[in-house]
């Protein structure tokens, strides 16, 4: 029997907007409160898309804080609390628990790698030193190491292991984890251009970039699904992987801050090593999102 989830159809994996090196949280908040409004299921904050690896750790603490306070049970706040170190994760786990997070996103440890027993040793002892559900985070092409199905397996029977989000973009890997483990795991597309095709054979939803910027479209597209318009679904689906792609066109979360900016959410500004698009990217991404009836600023939004 599969353990609580925190959601079912979309999250977005929330960018954060930076102003003169600083949070942004004037942009921020009414970032929040228009993709509660578009209807996305939960928000991601300190994920890949939300620059976390150049937070400090303060600023991480007080966005995480300020996300579950302005959110203010709306909709569930998954935090990202992983690291390579295990203890600074756990400390990072307990704060957000202790604010009032819902749930914790783990990603696998990066650049000092371990077998996978390591991985399920670091896993285990996260889980269980903390009270909120723990989704997993397989993203091999950014971390260099991959979660076996022996290790999923294990990691299944852990009461508070509830759900992984599958970037691996490895669609037969998804289809044996949900075979093995789909009972006792949510499987959630780490991946826009994935999403109907994985809730097809049992994912339960997406943790989304391009609902930064279409988060309506986005979780129309997964609540069809889940109410059983799989036409529908799949035509939203197709219709969007244009902009789902551009928002690939180079490393993530680049175009996606990009476009925001372009938008007038927020400032273009990025932490080094991220850095800004040339003028002939920026003029594509333009064209794509007024290709999705979006206006971007041509002028004057950097």
């Amino acid at each position: 029997m599969k353990k609580k989830a925190g959601f079912r159809g979309t999250a977005t994996a929330i960018i954060t907007p930076f102003r003169d090196d600083a949070i942004d949280y004037e942009a921020f908040g009414a970032i929040l409160d228009n993709q509660i409004a578009c209807g996305v299921d939960a928000i991601v904050v300190c994920g890949t898309t939300g620059e976390a690896a150049t937070l400090s750790d303060r600023e991480h603490r007080e966005i995480v804080e300020y996300t579950v306070d302005k959110v203010a049970h709306r909709v569930p706040v998954i935090a990202g609390t992983g690291s390579n170190d295990c203890a600074y994760a756990i400390e990072l786990s307990r704060h957000a628990c202790s604010a009032g997070a819902d749930a914790l996103l783990h990603v696998t440890p990066y650049y000092n790698k371990t077998s996978q027993r390591g991985l399920v040793r670091h896993f285990e002892k996260i889980a269980d030193a903390c009270d909120k559900p723990v989704i997993l985070y397989n993203v091999p092409s950014r971390t260099g190491m991959a979660i076996s199905l022996e290790a999923y397996k294990a990691l299944a029977a852990h009461p508070n292991i509830v759900a992984t989000k599958e970037a691996s973009g490895n669609l037969s890997f998804i289809t044996e984890l949900l075979a093995c483990c789909g009972d006792e795991l949510y499987v959630y597309s780490g991946n826009d251009d994935q999403t109907i095709p994985l809730m097809s054979i049992g994912a339960s939803g997406l943790i989304s970039v391009l609902s930064n910027v279409m988060p309506a479209e986005v979780s129309r597209m997964t609540r069809r699904f889940l109410e059983g318009d799989l036409k529908g679904s799949a035509a939203d689906q197709l219709r969007l992987i244009g902009i789902m792609n551009a928002m690939f066109m180079t490393v993530n979360p680049i175009p996606v801050k990009t476009a925001m900016a372009m938008l007038g959410a927020c400032s273009v500004e990025m932490r080094l090593p991220l850095a800004e698009m040339s003028d002939s990217e920026n003029g594509k991404l333009a064209a794509v999102l007024r290709k999705y009836g979006l206006s971007p600023k041509t002028e004057g939004w950097t």
